[in-house]
C-alpha cells in the first residue's frame, strides 16, 4: 500500500518542481486531422482530474478524507462541409452520460444558431471549462444557482461599437430540464445574455478561462448580464436539483458578473438572484431553492508560473425552514506546467453554515488533458 500510494505523491512532487514545457502534446488533442480537401476537421481529446478531499468538522474534530477521479471526459471537436458549420461532442466516462452534443452554424455575417445540448449562456464561472478553473472546484453560488447545460436551440451575434468596444448577445430556447432529458418538457427555458467588452477582446479567448495565463499587457474587461424564465420547473433549481412532485412554478432568474485581466491579475465576481412566481413552496416537504448569493475570486499568476489565488462565497436562500445561510472562504495555488492542460492545484477552505458546524475542507487535484 505504501508503494502504491508513493506513485500519485511523487507525481504531485515532479510537476511542482517542473519546468514549463514547450513542445509537447497536451492540449493539441490524440486524433487531430483535417481532410486534403480541407472540407472537414476532427480534434479528439481525452482528460481527466485525480483528487484528494480531506474534511475537517470543527465541531467533535473528526476527520474524514477521500481520493478519487473528479473528471474524466473524451471531447471532440471540429467542423463539417466548411468552416461555418462546427459541431462539439463532449461525453463523461466517470458518470456515464453525454455533456456536449451540438451544432453550430454561423449562416451568416456575426450570426450563429447553435443546435443540441450544451451549456446555456449563464453566469461565466459556469463558462469557464472545469478544465480551466483557478481553484480546484467551481464556487458554491455555481453549484446553487448555475443554468448548466440543456437541450434545445441557441442564437449568438456579436458586433462593435467603434474601434474596440465588443457587444455580444445570446439567446437560447431550451428543454428547461437540464442534461439528457428524454421525456416532454413541462415548459421551456428562456435566456438571454449581453456581454459588453469595452477594452476589446481577451488575448486566446481568455474571457472564457480563469488566470491571466495569456498576460494581458493592456487591461481587459467583460461586463454581463444574463436572465432567464424558466416555465414550469420540474426540478429545484430549475435545469439542475431535485425532481418536484408537487404544484409546479416558473422560477425566473438574474445573474451580472464581472470579469477582469492585467499583466498576471485576474478577478472575477457574480451576483445571482432566482424568484419562484407564486411562491417558493409547493407543498410542506418540497420547495425551490430561491434567493442570492455572492461569488468573488481574485488571483495573481507569477513570471514562474505559479499563482496564489482566493474566494469569498456568499449564499442566502430565501427559505431559511429549508435551506442555511453559508459563507465560504477560500485560498489556493496553481502550478501550470502546460497552461490549463497539465497543472496541479490546491486550495483551503472554511465553510461557514447556519444550524451546522464549521468545516475545513483542504484539496490538491492534478489536470491531464491529452
Amino acid at each position: 500500500m505504501k508503494k502504491l500510494l508513493f506513485i500519485p505523491f511523487t507525481l504531485v512532487i515532479s510537476l511542482l518542481v517542473a519546468q514549463d514545457v514547450t513542445n509537447n502534446p497536451f492540449g493539441k488533442g490524440i486524433i487531430n486531422v483535417m481532410s486534403q480537401d480541407s472540407s472537414w476537421s476532427t480534434k479528439v481529446a481525452f482528460r481527466f482530474q485525480t483528487r484528494y478531499d480531506g474534511t475537517l468538522d470543527f465541531g467533535d474534530s473528526s476527520f474524514s478524507d477521500k481520493a478519487w477521479v473528479r473528471r474524466a471526459r473524451i471531447k471532440g471537436s471540429g467542423f463539417a462541409f466548411s468552416p461555418k458549420v462546427q459541431y462539439k461532442f463532449e461525453y463523461d466516462v466517470a458518470n456515464g452520460q453525454v455533456l456536449d452534443a451540438v451544432i453550430k452554424w454561423n449562416f451568416t455575417g456575426n450570426w450563429t444558431v447553435w443546435f443540441g445540448q450544451t451549456k446555456l449562456p449563464g453566469n461565466i464561472e459556469r463558462v469557464f471549462s472545469s478544465q480551466k478553473l483557478q481553484l480546484v472546484d467551481r464556487s458554491l453560488l455555481n453549484s446553487r444557482f448555475t443554468l448548466d447545460r440543456d437541450a434545445g436551440f441557441q442564437l449568438r451575434h456579436h458586433f462593435k461599437l467603434g474601434k474596440s468596444f465588443l457587444v455580444r448577445e445570446k439567446f437560447a430556447v431550451s428543454q428547461g430540464e437540464g442534461l439528457n432529458q428524454s421525456g416532454s418538457s413541462s415548459g421551456n427555458g428562456y435566456t438571454a445574455r449581453l456581454e459588453l467588452l469595452p477594452f476589446g477582446k481577451f488575448t486566446g479567448k481568455g474571457d472564457y478561462f480563469a488566470s491571466d495565463l495569456k498576460r494581458e499587457e493592456t487591461p481587459k474587461l467583460m461586463l454581463s448580464l444574463t436572465y432567464d424564465y424558466n416555465d414550469n420547473a420540474m426540478r429545484t433549481r430549475g435545469q439542475k436539483g431535485d425532481y418536484l412532485v408537487g404544484e409546479l412554478r416558473d422560477l425566473q432568474s438574474f445573474q451580472a458578473d464581472a470579469h477582469f485581466k492585467y499583466k498576471g491579475l485576474s478577478f472575477f465576481g457574480e451576483y445571482a438572484d432566482r424568484k419562484a412566481i407564486d411562491g417558493a413552496v409547493n407543498n410542506l416537504d418540497e420547495a425551490y431553492y430561491t434567493g442570492s448569493a455572492l461569488n468573488l475570486q481574485a488571483g495573481y499568476l507569477f513570471k514562474n508560473n505559479w499563482e496564489i489565488a482566493g474566494r469569498f462565497t456568499q449564499l442566502t436562500p430565501e427559505l431559511k425552514d429549508y435551506y442555511n445561510n453559508v459563507n465560504q472562504y477560500t485560498i489556493g495555488f496553481s502550478r501550470y506546467v502546460v497552461g490549463h492542460n497539465l497543472k496541479i492545484q490546491g486550495d483551503i477552505g472554511i465553510t461557514q453554515e447556519a444550524t451546522k458546524n464549521d468545516m475545513l475542507l483542504i484539496r490538491l487535484q492534478t489536470e491531464f488533458n491529452f
